[in-house]
């Protein structure tokens, strides 16, 4: 992906001034951060391949205004702005066609589940976090409840990275062994 968002945006700078300013900084900042920007632009689309010209659209645009950006500590948000512009702009344009019909189609899939099925899932999947070790559990609430990165839960709990990981692990394989959550599976 670097290569070619160098490539793109090199050639959308030269179309729009005419010459081809080099910004070292702009290739080590896709470098790094390209793999995080890709992954937001894959919540953008459906498709892979779609996200992957998103991606290279906004990186262009970002290449042009490189040198008038004065806070490159606020890169992501301009280049995420980007994304989401883009974005609407192709949803904009596309073209939809839509059929009027007498009657509406019936839903393809499966039933709505059963709220009290769902209700006796969260509820074994509870009992089982709560049977974990302690650190295991504020671990497992942490990262999957309260949505944190391992970071951020290595953050709150003053361990290691390393820790959250390995323990976390465990947690998971005792829940996978859970002999109440087996008919889950």
């Amino acid at each position: 992906m670097t290569a070619t968002a160098g490539t793109v945006c090199t050639g959308a700078s030269t179309a729009a001034t005419g010459h081809a300013p080099s910004y070292p900084s702009f290739s080590s900042y896709v470098r790094a951060r390209g793999p995080v920007l890709l992954r937001t632009a894959r919540s953008l689309t459906a498709n892979p391949c779609d996200a992957e010209d998103l991606l290279q659209t906004a990186l262009a645009k970002t290449y042009v205004a490189w040198g008038r950006i004065e806070d490159h500590r606020a890169l992501d948000g301009y280049v995420r702005r980007a994304l989401m512009n883009t974005r609407t702009s192709q949803w904009r344009k596309r073209k939809v066609d839509e059929f009027a019909c007498d009657e509406l189609p019936e839903p393809l899939g499966l039933p709505e589940p059963d709220p009290a099925e769902q209700q006796v899932l969260r509820d074994a999947m509870w009992r089982a976090v709560m049977r974990l070790p302690d650190r295991q559990r504020a671990m497992v609430v942490l990262r999957y409840y309260e949505d944190l990165s391992e970071a951020q839960t290595a953050e709150v709990l003053g361990v290691s990275v390393g820790t959250v990981k390995s323990a976390v692990s465990r947690a998971l394989g005792k829940l996978r062994e859970d002999p109440e959550l087996s008919p889950v599976r």
